[in-house]
């Protein structure tokens, strides 16, 4: 399944741009998951995206572009994993990673 999705992957663009740790503009978003002023956690094509900082602001939101503008003081910015990845895994492979 995780080939597949990779596969899948080939053909999804995704633009992350950063500006002296202040602006940040993502383009490839889904959803926004959560946010508040030190964290932003969007969904994307390529994974979950985690922005991390302080006094973050989502200035621009557009759903139809797929493109979010956040500023703030980015102290980090982190893919991680699908929760749906995650569900198929046993016990055993989560703890012995």
């Amino acid at each position: 399944m995780i080939e597949e999705k990779r596969q899948a992957n080939i053909n999804v663009m995704q633009n992350i741009v950063l500006e002296n740790r202040e602006k940040l503009n993502v383009t490839g978003i889904n959803d926004i998951l959560s946010f508040d002023d030190q964290v932003v956690i969007l969904s994307t094509d390529l994974g979950m995206l985690t922005i991390k900082g302080n006094e973050l602001k989502i200035n621009k939101l557009n759903i139809d572009e797929s493109e979010v503008k956040i500023e703030g003081n980015i102290t980090s910015i982190n893919y991680s994993q699908d929760p749906e990845e995650r569900k198929g895994e046993s016990i055993f492979s989560k703890i012995f990673k």
